[in-house]
């Protein structure tokens, strides 16, 4: 584990937000961003497949470079973070089932395998996968590539219930929803580990919102209620805008280092 001393260059503060009621608002609302988002630069705007994922990659690469470089965390910057990112995993598992023929089973089954490997040497390196104690750029990274495959395996996961399985977007919402639920029930009552939970709800939100994000946008004739992805991405974006000024002002979301419990998820 990285022993750390005041003097220590790396020492940042912890660059995740508290995980709050807003965290998970946002977060939802953000992967519904990616998934909607994503089909709108391909489709509307038909920069292509290909356009749209070197588009958003260089985009995700510059504000991760500043986001890894700050300090602190800075709310603003940290969600322009996360939604970007939702974009490019999205974009990374269609580019997979699209351009490469690759089944949407094996998609999921390889970002899962991604994703664990991922957390393995994460917590090989750290002895810890605790959101709470990420103050050095290391752990930052890792945490990074975490979220990247989380939205790639949520991606892949959600096409798979909802047109592999053939479940449709409303019910695919409804059972990671209530998936999530379970989780939450499980974790309040039962005190299932924290960090376990935390991991477990963070990727369902992915297929949770990419669900809905589909049925809002797409048309009845795809199981969808058609408002499209332009209607639904505006929706979201401003959502997810006057929630992040408002946690901007009040602070609500910002955690005193080193301080919180890990075994905390609210």
């Amino acid at each position: 584990m990285t022993t750390l001393t005041r003097e220590d260059p790396m020492r940042i503060l912890n660059k995740v937000p508290e995980v709050t009621i807003y965290f998970w608002i946002i977060k939802i609302m953000a992967t519904t961003v990616g998934e909607t988002a994503a089909d709108f630069l391909n489709f509307n705007l038909k920069l292509g497949l290909t356009g749209t994922s070197l588009v958003m990659a260089a985009l995700l690469a510059a504000f991760l470079f500043m986001q890894i470089r700050a300090r602190k965390y800075i709310p603003t910057l940290y969600w322009i973070a996360v939604v970007l990112i939702s974009v490019v995993g999205t974009l990374i598992t269609d580019n997979l089932v699209d351009n490469f023929s690759v089944p949407l089973q094996t998609a999921t089954l390889a970002f899962a395998l991604a994703l664990l490997a991922t957390f393995i040497v994460w917590f090989s390196r750290e002895r810890t996968l605790s959101i709470h104690t990420i103050f050095t750029r290391r752990r930052e990274a890792f945490y990074w590539l975490a979220i990247l495959f989380t939205f790639a395996l949520g991606t892949a996961a959600g096409d798979w219930a909802a047109e592999g399985m053939q479940l449709g977007y409303a019910h695919s919402t409804l059972m990671f929803g209530a998936m999530i639920a379970a989780v939450a029930l499980l974790h309040y009552l039962f005190r299932t580990h924290a960090i376990l939970a935390f991991w477990i709800a963070y990727i369902l939100t992915r297929p949770l919102g990419a669900s809905f994000g589909d049925y809002l946008s797409q048309p009845a004739s795809h199981g969808g209620i058609g408002l499209g992805t332009v209607i639904t991405s505006a929706i979201f974006l401003i959502s997810i805008l006057g929630l992040v000024s408002y946690l901007t002002v009040t602070r609500k979301d910002v955690r005193t280092p080193l301080s919180i419990r890990e075994d905390r998820m609210a």
